[in-house]
């Protein structure tokens, strides 16, 4: 547990208190200087100004913390390897839109959970995530943060968000575009143990160069999971479109391109299989504490409805 200020600067909002209080004193003065000359006696009245004195200073300075906006924050310290990272990848092209029916789970929506229950099942192992079409987006950098990964995968992600660079369809995916994991700065330099889990149907184009770009050291296993199969459709109309024809050969491009890169293919849900081949992989290695933090609670409504109270007494001791 922390507490932070947001915007901490309007804590000086607070400084205002200084005017009312001003005020206030120079009214008692003036009063107390009109009843010596009247040779009238304070009675009881000056037992009652420091609450009202109070009260006048408190207004501005609650309005002052609750414009910084205080937060209350919960962290955590989990475990977090040091020496290896995985990249998620998933396929956001638009046949990843089938589903067995209409209004059933589509093979993304279907690849979304697998995804957050991969993560899930290597909480230690710090995951990137990223979707390709014809070209690999990165989204998320490999962190060990399960809210931040989860919610990347949930709104982050999205059926050709963006569309692919070459042409509209549902047949645009390239394997080949894999490519750029080993070859460009995905992963941290100094990690070595290095694991990519691809989710896709594998409705690709012929792979040609993934062997040649996954050949380059540090290495990379590689985890392909089959989304869906060829008795899917498109039904985002509510029937199934006539321009969308799975493709046959999607089982056998898959298995090309795992035997490019020495890899494996899986079938949908079967994360703990996935979850072990990555583990395996990977092996054993040391881990770093790694602060994580969680859920924000603000305080600004609290704090704002507290200045309500010494300026109803204000209000109830102006009036009495």
């Amino acid at each position: 547990m922390g507490l932070s200020f947001l915007t901490p600067v309007a804590v000086l909002f607070g400084l205002l208190a200084a005017i009312p209080l001003a005020v206030f004193v120079g009214r008692r003065r003036r009063s107390h200087q009109v009843r010596s000359a009247l040779g009238l006696a304070d009675g009881d009245a000056g037992r009652s100004w420091l609450p009202l004195a109070l009260c006048l200073a408190a207004v501005p300075v609650l309005v002052g913390i609750a414009a910084a906006q205080p937060v209350i924050t919960s962290v955590r310290t989990v475990p977090q390897r040091s020496d290896a990272e995985v990249f998620v990848v998933v396929d956001t092209s638009r046949s990843m839109l089938a589903s067995a029916a209409s209004g059933e789970p589509t093979r993304f929506e279907r690849a979304q959970d697998d995804v957050v229950a991969l993560q899930e099942a290597l909480p230690e192992v710090p995951l990137g995530l990223s979707s390709f079409t014809d070209r690999v987006l990165p989204h998320l950098f490999p962190t060990v943060d399960r809210r931040v990964f989860g919610e990347t995968t949930r709104e982050a992600l999205g059926i050709e968000r963006p569309p692919p660079s070459t042409s509209f369809g549902t047949n645009v995916t390239s394997l080949d575009a894999l490519g750029v994991l080993p070859t460009l700065a995905f992963f941290t330099p100094a990690v070595k143990k290095r694991a990519l889990v691809v989710f896709t149907d594998g409705e690709s184009q012929p792979v040609s160069t993934l062997g040649t770009d996954f050949a380059q050291k540090p290495s990379i296993d590689v985890t392909f999971v089959r989304m869906g199969d060829g008795s899917e459709r498109i039904f985002e109309s509510g029937v199934a479109e006539a321009g969308y024809t799975p493709d046959p050969n999607a089982g056998e491009t898959l298995a090309t391109a795992a035997a490019a890169v020495d890899g494996r293919v899986l079938e949908e849900g079967r994360v703990s299989e996935a979850a072990a081949a990555v583990r395996a992989a990977l092996g054993t290695g040391p881990t770093t504490p790694r602060r994580i933090e969680g859920n924000r609670q603000a305080l600004m409504p609290y704090v704002a409805l507290l200045a309500v109270i010494p300026l109803g007494f204000v209000l109830y001791r102006r009036n009495l």
